[in-house]
């Protein structure tokens, strides 16, 4: 539900520890206070694509690694994310969006516009209310690395709570050489900007 992805998010803002995350899949361990948090899920992560599939364990999964441009607050109110802040257009059909200052990729690549306009774009092929909300849009402008516009071919009043959904298909943001996969393939690399890194050279099974 959307009321235990909210109480996901909070507890990862609050812990920043490592997680070993779900059968099948490990995390690189980090210790705080001196102890290892592990953390299991209630079934095999099978499927790594977060936008590939609906299932809550891939989900869940891709909270851990990735960040969005919007979330929910604990009022369940939209709020930015990684956005700094945005603007809409006085016709609402052109929404322009900022970027945090320091936000970087578990490799230490910034994040940059066109990371966020390729993420929506493959996100948008493959979720229902993502592809309403591609419907509206005309197009997408990289403004500069920190900055990019959405614009629509009308006002659609769902723009916010589309970016902000809490549940699958989440709109995750990956580097754009991973959301250039083809929407109907399944990436194979799975850096993030979350607050864990995933490590496939540690996965294991048991």
């Amino acid at each position: 539900s959307d009321l235990v992805m909210q109480m996901i998010r909070r507890s990862l803002a609050a812990l920043a520890a490592g997680a070993i995350l779900a059968a099948g899949a490990t995390a690189q361990p980090v210790l705080a206070q001196g102890k290892v948090l592990k953390f299991n899920q209630n079934g095999n992560l099978t499927i790594l694509d977060p936008i590939w599939t609906t299932a809550y364990v891939t989900r869940n999964h891709g909270y851990f690694i990735y960040d969005t441009l919007f979330a929910m607050d604990e009022n369940n109110v939209v709020k930015p994310q990684m956005v700094d802040k945005y603007e809409v257009s006085p016709d609402k059909t052109v929404w322009t969006f900022t970027l945090r200052d320091g936000l970087e990729w578990h490799d230490g690549q910034p994040v940059t516009s066109e990371d966020c306009i390729a993420s929506l774009k493959r996100w948008g092929a493959r979720d229902a209310m993502g592809q309403k909300l591609m419907d509206f849009v005309k197009e997408f402008k990289e403004v500069d690395a920190k900055t990019f516009q959405m614009v629509l071919k009308e006002p659609y009043g769902l723009v916010l709570d589309s970016l902000g959904k809490p549940s699958s298909n989440v709109p995750f943001i990956m580097p754009k050489r991973v959301a250039d996969t083809p929407a109907d393939k399944q990436i194979e690399d799975y850096t993030g900007s979350g607050p864990y890194v995933f490590k496939r050279s540690e996965e294991h099974t048991s």
